[in-house]
């Protein structure tokens, strides 16, 4: 077993090997990533991250993947939800900074949220007042931010977007 350090950037020989995984392949690659390494604090990051890619290239690989760009968003999306948010009740956002280059982005760096997560932050909010009427205890400067959402006004300078 190999002692690794993350200087060495291993992980870039690995995500672009993980793009040509197969089902077949797959037990191989994550085998040997996992096995083959003493991982540190980063490297193991590193190590899971490419297991993942590997297994949805595989997939994507196998003769009933080759999704479309708007599905890998989905798939994305799910990932990211199901791994580190499972508990979020209103919505993520993902800002891709390399948009400020370009001036015809703006808009994406506008401080706006559609009506429908302003309508889920108000429902969280509403929970969160519900919960502390049953004993849940909460600074007051937070139930006064949650009674100011559910009354209407959005918060942090942001406001909804029209259209």
């Amino acid at each position: 077993m190999e002692k690794i350090s993350e200087e060495q950037n291993l992980e870039k020989i690995w995500f672009e090997e993980a793009k040509e995984q197969t089902i077949e392949t797959l037990p191989m690659f994550i085998n040997h990533i996992m096995n083959d390494y003493d991982h540190d604090y980063g490297t193991i990051c590193h190590a899971l991250s490419a297991c993942a890619l590997a297994a949805a290239w595989a997939a994507n690989n196998h003769e009933q993947g080759g999704i479309t760009g708007f599905q890998a968003g989905f798939v994305m999306w799910d990932f990211i939800k199901k791994w580190m948010y499972e508990d979020n009740k209103t919505a993520l956002r993902i800002v891709n900074y390399d948009n400020m280059l370009y001036p015809q982005y703006e808009d994406k760096f506008d401080k706006v949220i559609s009506n429908g997560v302003f309508e889920s932050i108000q429902k969280a909010a509403q929970d969160s007042l519900d919960e502390v009427k049953q004993g849940r205890e909460v600074h007051p400067d937070v139930i006064k931010h949650w009674e100011s959402i559910v009354a209407g006004n959005v918060p942090f300078g942001y406001r909804i977007k029209e259209g």
